[in-house]
This record gives structure tokens, sequence and C-alpha cells, in this order.
């Protein structure tokens, strides 16, 4: 698996770096959202926690991928301006009780 950078924009308002990216996985499996954060995370020097995948959009037939990422400041900031379910995908954030039984 390799990725390259295709675009990246700093948005300090939300306190992120904006990435757009291309995966080239010929011949493997479509990498997995977790092994795409670890990547991202080395190649953008952030903590796991916050790094948002947002897509990942694989073209039929090829062994390439493109997505949007969404690398937050802190993770304080990913759970303030991320939507709850990017936040569940990507692994960050408060994990849930399991509903105890009798209630």
């Amino acid at each position: 698996m390799k990725i390259e950078i295709t675009e990246k924009k700093e948005n300090l308002l939300q306190e992120r770096t904006e990435v757009r990216f291309t995966v080239d996985h010929t011949g493997e499996a479509t990498p997995t959202r977790k092994a795409i954060i670890d990547e991202m995370s080395k190649m953008m020097k952030a903590k796991k926690g916050t790094v948002v995948i947002n897509n990942i959009d694989t073209q039929y037939g090829r062994g390439i991928s493109k997505g949007y990422v969404k690398v937050y400041a802190s993770e304080e900031a990913a759970l303030k301006f991320e939507r709850e379910y990017l936040l569940k995908r990507s692994g960050i954030g408060k994990a849930e009780e399991a509903p105890k039984e009798g209630q």
C-alpha cells in the first residue's frame, strides 16, 4: 500500500488540516480504515486520535482508492467539530457502555 497526498489545506477556524489522498494497493485488498489512519498519522506526524476519515472511494477493477481525511490539532478539537458517526468509524471518543441485563 502506497499513499500519496494530492492536496493539503489548512483550516485554522476548525483547527484541522484537510487532506485528499490516493492509495495505490494494486494486487492487494482495499486497505482498512485503521491501516489508512495509521499510515496518515505517520505521514502527517499526528496522534492517532486526531485523524478522521471522511470517505474512501475505490475505483472498480483497479487497485486505486481516493479519499478525504481531516487531521485535527487535538482530540478535543475532533470531538468538538466532527460528526459522531465519523468519530465512531475512526475509533475516536469514549467507548459506549453496554446495557446491563434486566434494564
